[in-house]
């Protein structure tokens, strides 16, 4: 099995790695464009999980702050030669130990329909049923109770 590391990244040298694996997984596969892909929440305040193969970059995610007792987690993103292999989880391990570290006590989620079942495997609710679009994909709002 591989040997992965877990990078807490705060620092752009270390958001470098998850804007990486961003533009590989997202940008080039489901032809979102940069703009659509990096927004306003790409920035100084947000924190990213960035999980690494031999120091290269293969799964990210990130997080910032929603209210002062929330905390909105997305952009999770594992390169397709790495799914399969519980990264998606460990990403989501290793945020919410940081979001609870911070002081958060709840995650929001915006998931892909086709993720929902990922989330609830790993502890997540959804809020309602409703439909919302998100660029190009449908998403379920959902939440966790840290």
């Amino acid at each position: 099995m591989e040997n992965f590391e877990v990078m807490r990244a705060g620092e752009e040298w270390q958001r470098a790695g998850a804007y990486s694996v961003r533009i590989q997984g997202m940008n080039r596969q489901h032809h979102i464009s940069l703009r659509e892909e990096f927004d306003e929440h790409d920035c100084d305040g947000t924190l990213y999980i960035v999980i690494l193969d031999s120091g290269y970059p293969v799964a990210t995610c990130r997080f910032y702050e929603k209210d002062s007792e929330s905390a909105v987690l997305g952009r999770v993103v594992v390169l397709p030669e790495y799914r399969g292999k519980k990264l998606g989880s460990l990403l989501l391990t290793e945020a919410e130990k940081w979001i609870r570290e911070l002081g958060y006590v709840r995650i929001a989620v915006d998931s892909r329909t086709t993720a929902v079942g990922f989330y609830e495997k790993n502890g997540y609710k959804k809020i309602n049923d409703e439909i919302i679009r998100s660029g190009v994909f449908d998403c379920i709002k959902m939440e966790k109770t840290l």
